[in-house]
């Protein structure tokens, strides 16, 4: 590993000469590439440099305790060493997570879009209470959400709830999010205190960029437009500004009824649609070079149940990677990093397997 590090910390110095010559300007797309593997590598480069440090903390505490006399002064030398060893080892996860190499796709504008399953209403406010998660996720992130379009629930939460998040490796690390997320817990109606189990779906598109463009013709689209639905209120509008897209081709619906503006609605629309066909042609081009071994790496398809959140035993179970959590009140304020970053690690490796079954 500490060779593989080496390799990649001299291919910093490499960057940083590219970023300094003043034509990389010139080509953004170049600049962009350029910028974002700046980034990637010195954050390697101040975690690797943070481990060492502590690891020389730790000889040199063990150092000490060897020839330490005062046994109260031995004590604190102990419980420093026990949480150096602690960082030490978070660290090393962090290191590892970041060995998994950058994709293309890492940082681009990623569509999540949250619709309530099993369990009527309960599954509804659960669509509340995980788009809450992970807008706190996000903000922990440093990234940004844009609400695309939403169904509120009448006794709260959501129906469905589209928004778009976008930040560095916002892809990289929402990507496996994708599948039907099952939650236990007694419900607020329950009179008898009984544990109800109810799911939501949560499927993950990236937006795509200039060079994947997606023209849709105009003549294979059916526009309607209808007026909004809500929670009720004085803000439910009254005019026709709902619109709902069907591409006539491939059956895929979309709607939208957020903004008062129809021509906004419509706009917003067509972003989600243009993400969904964009999906579907890049599933059909994997499933044509899929080899057997792939297709058992599993797919974050949206019908593939990934993970149980249990809120009587405040346990979080991640099932494709075998992770029990037992801090879900945290979790669902948002500390999200430690369950999806070994995703992708597992993921990377699944990849690798299937690239080489030998």
């Amino acid at each position: 590993m500490e060779q593989k590090i080496q390799q990649l910390l001299s291919r910093l110095a490499e960057v940083e000469e590219v970023l300094g010559q003043p034509h990389l300007y010139e080509d953004q797309k170049k600049f962009r590439a350029y910028s974002q593997e700046h980034a990637y590598l010195t954050q390697l480069k101040n975690v690797w440099e943070e481990k060492k440090r502590l690891e020389q903390q730790i000889a040199d505490n063990q150092e000490l305790l060897k020839i330490e006399k005062d046994f109260e002064f031995a004590e604190v030398l102990r419980e420093d060493l026990s949480q150096l060893v602690k960082k030490v080892e978070d660290l090393q996860t962090q290191i590892e997570n970041l060995l998994v190499p950058p994709d293309p796709n890492d940082h681009r504008p990623t569509i999540i879009e949250l619709r309530a399953g099993t369990g009527g209403d309960e599954a509804a406010l659960f669509v509340g209470d995980c788009v809450r998660m992970y807008k706190l996720f996000a903000d922990k992130m440093g990234w940004r959400y844009e609400l695309l379009s939403c169904t509120p629930s009448e006794i709260g939460g959501f129906k469905e709830y589209v928004m778009v998040i976008t930040g560095q490796n916002v892809y990289r690390f929402l990507h496996y999010e994708a599948g039907t997320h099952r939650v236990q817990r007694i419900p607020q109606t329950e009179a008898q205190g009984r544990v109800h189990t109810s799911a939501i779906t949560v499927a993950v598109l990236h937006e795509p960029d200039e060079s994947e463009e997606i023209n849709i013709d105009e003549k294979e689209l059916r526009v309607d437009t209808y007026r909004s639905s809500g929670a009720g209120g004085q803000h439910v509008n009254v005019t026709d500004s709902a619109v709902r897209l069907t591409h006539i081709p491939t059956g895929i619906v979309v709607s939208c009824q957020d903004e008062r503006s129809q021509h906004k609605n419509k706009d917003k629309a067509m972003r989600i649609l243009k993400a969904k066909l964009a999906e579907a042609e890049e599933q059909k081009q994997q499933q044509a070079m899929a080899t057997t071994r792939m297709s058992q790496v599993g797919s974050g398809d949206r019908s593939e149940r990934i993970r149980t959140y249990n809120f009587p035993q405040n346990r979080l179970t991640e099932h494709r990677i075998n992770l029990t959590k037992y801090n879900l009140d945290q979790i669902m304020n948002g500390e999200l990093y430690d369950v999806v970053s070994p995703l992708v690690a597992y993921f990377h490796q699944e990849k690798l397997k299937a690239a080489d079954p030998t």
